[in-house]
């Protein structure tokens, strides 16, 4: 028995390391700007590369009483929530990268103000702040950030050298999280009561703003239909994704009157959409907590005219984990009624298979972590033909997110997904551009999914 446990630690301690080994390393950063900066779209006056280097401390105290499996498998969430965070906050791209031990590089090609960039920061910070469950506890790290807005033909090798010695005085000044690379007076920024209070009149203000990413089929590259996220346009700091604005909703109280804002908007929005289209929203953890989601949203539906058969509700793991037994049933009380449940992010931190025979889903959607290395790593396409032939025995169709090449959708088709969606085809556009999308495929949209 002890040697099957030993053996189950050594196994796991190497996924991890076989996950962290797939996060790119610097080198790759090079080559990701260099992209950008040839890319015609960088001449607009607006874009211009964004970058923050993050650092964890007490690493070493953490592999001295967890083990270094554990301090491994925190660095792994990290990367995860940095990820995750960039995909709902930053519109334009972006890359993570490894910067060695416990330190990583968040680079964008994003138009942006230098307080908005704070924000991101600070809101980032925040989320990588929180407890950390692993097998061998709880665990709290403490981040420290710098941040920098790059110049025009300034190199990598320039950015990263003064976002390090930015990062060495935050360390250095106790108290300090964030610091800019430039030496400049950190702005003092916006409380965060004033942005809770900015968020309680945004909706009044009509403010919040839906956005839509495109969806299309692995077979034929037909348009199938796209997924809400929502943006709030501050009056002094421009866009905010939705992750700084989930996090402020969550310490305002407001994320259900937000939630059902947002849901409002995409479906008037989508009811004019030709042939069969799908609209995906997604559900957060305090949708799922609150006793009359489920009659609300089929409301909200009913008003809007949209076709309940065209609707998926996107959920993740994290708004399962308090209760997956009340979750299973309000998605049951949704099928029912024709709407589709997808699981969103799947293969991201620590996979619970258990909700894939409570839950009454349709669709399996990939984290882009199980996307990014499929085109260089074995390894990293037999995982994928694994997990679509496990859907397929369920009877569930696969989604991959965060297609960004050529040949991550051609794997990713080869091996049997069925849609896909990324900024290889396109980044979120607004209601109007998408509808343009849509109307200019009409021709073929009639055998879309239904």
């Amino acid at each position: 028995m002890v040697a099957k446990v030993n053996e189950m630690v050594r196994n796991r301690a190497a996924r991890i390391e076989d996950r962290l080994s797939a996060i790119p390393g610097l080198e790759a950063v090079h080559d990701r700007v260099a992209v950008w900066r040839d890319d015609s779209s960088f001449s607009l006056p607006d874009m211009q590369v964004h970058a923050m280097l993050l650092s964890l401390r007490r690493l070493d105290a953490i592999n001295m009483a967890y083990g270094a499996a554990a301090g491994d498998g925190a660095l792994e969430e990290v990367a995860t929530r940095i990820s995750h965070f960039a995909d709902e906050e930053l519109d334009g791209p972006w890359l993570v990268a490894r910067a060695g031990g416990g330190s990583f590089l968040l680079v964008a090609n994003e138009a942006c103000t230098r307080e908005r960039w704070q924000l991101v920061a600070d809101q980032l910070a925040d989320m990588i702040a929180r407890p950390i469950a692993l097998p061998s506890g709880v665990l709290r790290l403490s981040p420290r950030v710098a941040l920098i807005r790059a110049h025009p033909a300034e190199t990598v090798e320039s950015m990263l050298d003064r976002l390090g010695h930015a990062l060495e005085d935050a360390h250095e000044q106790p108290g300090t999280r964030l610091a800019w690379a430039d030496r400049g007076v950190t702005p003092p920024g916006r409380s965060a009561q004033q942005f809770e209070v900015d968020l309680l009149g945004a909706i009044d203000r009509d403010e919040i703003e839906v956005l839509f990413q495109p969806q299309f089929n692995l077979g034929d590259d037909r348009l199938t239909g796209a997924e809400a996220l929502a943006r709030w346009n501050h009056p002094q700091l421009g866009r905010i994704g939705a992750g700084a604005l989930f996090a402020i909703a969550e310490r305002a109280d407001y994320i259900g009157p937000l939630s059902r804002h947002i849901a409002h908007k995409a479906m008037w929005a989508a009811r004019e959409w030709p042939g069969q289209l799908r609209l995906s929203i997604n559900v957060t953890p305090a949708d799922l907590a609150f006793a009359s989601y489920t009659r609300q949203m089929l409301e909200l539906i009913r008003e809007s005219g949209f076709p309940l058969r065209r609707l998926t509700l996107e959920i993740t793991e994290q708004a399962l984990i308090g209760d997956v037994t009340v979750a299973a049933q309000t998605m049951a009380d949704f099928s029912a009624q024709g709407i589709r449940i997808a699981l969103d992010d799947f293969g991201a931190g620590f996979c619970n298979f258990r909700y894939l025979k409570v839950l009454p889903i349709h669709y399996l959607k990939l984290d882009r972590a199980m996307i990014d290395g499929i085109t260089t790593d074995r390894r990293d396409v037999a995982v994928l033909r694994a997990i679509v032939a496990m859907a397929r025995a369920l009877d569930l169709e696969v989604i991959a997110e965060g297609i960004e090449e050529e040949g991550q959708r051609e794997v990713a088709a080869r091996e049997g997904c069925a849609y896909y969606q990324g900024f290889l085809r396109a980044q979120p556009m607004s209601a109007a551009k998408f509808a343009a999308l849509a109307a200019a495929q009409e021709p073929g949209l009639e055998s879309a999914v239904a």
